[in-house]
């Protein structure tokens, strides 16, 4: 059983002990990143004579050649070594013997950890956000493919006004898009490093932390060792911006799932991305959509966790800090999943027209259509709104339609009408008519798709 430490116990650690402590089940994945800042601290050891340049040497082709390994998925893991650290220095010292035992010079497990988890979240956020962008790009497909579509908009979840569908998909892509800019933000400020900060209190001996940090490619060094090997801000973030993220995708989720159904019946899901009933032969449900929607629950109890975990801890590093990777580990790889199964929702989506043009056929639609009518006739907002509040009671309620009233029974309502009102009871006019930046018309989502294709594209 491989440890770093044991000479000043007086007996072994009980069994269960080391079962209940081990981490190597899970930070496995740091294998590559552990590798990689070895590599660098083990140049920067030789470089400042601290080891050999022989030993230095020995130890980076020791490392290359476990890295290759690691590559090629040939690594075998010692599952009785205690964590990732311990497992690739044992594996070195088979490969090149007692120089191996140089490599921990100048450094803890403690920045070990916290270089090798920074190490992660910059290549792993930076695939999510890849993964985003791909994902923005097929809405972006989506929505320029069917830029001639208006659908239904809700609030409460009832009906409200007319849209074009490619302006309720610009508004995930917009979401999307700050999520991968706070990723970005996350980025910036996880990109310090901390190796060479040890325990706690640094090194007596004579090291160069900048030569690590060029070497491993981070935009600075960390300037307090004790922040060093505390911090574990840039996991709140990335992972509260996953959270983030997740939300997103439940949204998205939850609004195709409604428009799936036989009630709605406004888009057909690729049956790729459904399942059937073990007991209702007819049933096509969208069981993916759902299981992204309750996957996402994770992403949020998962920021929870390490809030809690963090919260009371001490300066400096805390055991308790080994448990932050099992939630940060997850949440990446469900947010990787769920990006990746809603681009394809996105391919393969299709819209029924017909059912979403006889859907908009509603007069109630057009209600603040008629109101900013009478608004521009100088009426008040107030009173333009008691006005056709009174005619949507009288009409649309009791099933009768504005479009069949006459000039004189239009004028009972107020005399600024006219027959030209009725020409706003149509959706191409109502989504045509806006006029303010960001809005639904046509002329203003076209030029949208056109900035975000040249952006993403």
């Amino acid at each position: 059983m491989t440890k770093f430490w044991g000479s000043r116990f007086a007996k072994k650690t009980d069994s269960l002990a080391d079962q209940f402590s081990f981490s190597i089940s899970y930070d496995y994945r740091l294998a590559i990143y552990d590798v990689l800042g070895s590599i660098a601290h083990a140049n920067m050891l030789g470089k400042c004579k601290i080891i050999s340049k022989k030993d230095a040497s020995e130890i980076v082709s020791g490392l290359k050649k476990i890295g290759k390994q690691l590559e090629e998925e040939t690594f075998k893991f010692d599952t009785k070594a205690e964590d990732i650290h311990t497992n690739i220095q044992s594996a070195l010292k088979k490969l090149i013997g007692p120089a191996a035992d140089k490599l921990h010079t100048a450094r803890s497990r403690n920045d070990l950890i916290a270089l090798d988890m920074k190490l992660y979240c910059l290549v792993e956020l930076t695939m999510i956000m890849d993964l985003i962008a791909k994902l923005q790009k097929s809405i972006i497909k989506f929505a320029d493919k069917h830029q001639d579509v208006i659908v239904p908009a809700y609030t409460h979840l009832q009906a409200a006004q007319v849209v074009l569908l490619s302006h309720h998909m610009l508004a995930y892509v917009e979401m999307l898009d700050r999520d991968k800019n706070r990723l970005m933000d996350t980025l910036n400020r996880t990109d310090v490093m901390p190796l060479g900060s040890c325990a706690l209190s640094g090194t007596s001996l004579e090291t160069d932390r900048d030569f690590v940090t060029k070497e491993l490619g981070f935009l600075a060094t960390t300037q307090n060792s004790i922040d060093s090997v505390s911090d574990r801000d840039f996991i709140i973030e990335s992972l509260s911006n996953l959270a983030m993220l997740g939300i997103h995708a439940s949204r998205i989720s939850e609004d195709f799932i409604i428009w799936a159904t036989s009630e709605f019946n406004f888009i057909n899901i690729d049956w790729s991305l459904c399942t059937g009933s073990s007991i209702m032969p007819h049933k096509k449900n969208p069981d993916i959509l759902e299981l992204v929607r309750g996957e996402t629950a994770k992403l949020c109890s998962n920021l929870n966790e390490i809030l809690i975990l963090m919260k009371g801890l001490p300066l400096t590093y805390n055991r308790d800090m080994q448990l932050d990777k099992p939630p940060l580990f997850e949440s990446v790889e469900k947010s990787k999943e769920i990006l990746q199964l809603l681009s394809s929702l996105f391919t393969g989506l299709k819209v029924n027209k017909k059912v979403l043009k006889e859907r908009i056929n509603d007069e109630s639609f057009f209600s603040v259509d008629i109101m900013e009518y009478l608004i521009k006739k100088g009426i008040s907002y107030r009173e333009a709104h008691d006005i056709v509040g009174t005619m949507i009671k009288e009409c649309v309620d009791k099933g009768n339609k504005i479009a069949d009233l006459s000039k004189e029974e239009l004028k009972k309502y107020c005399p600024k009408f006219d027959t030209d009102v009725k020409e706003l009871l149509n959706p191409e006019t109502s989504v045509k008519m806006k006029k303010s930046l960001g809005s639904t018309n046509p002329q203003m989502v076209k030029k949208q798709i056109e900035g975000w294709k040249k952006k993403l594209l």
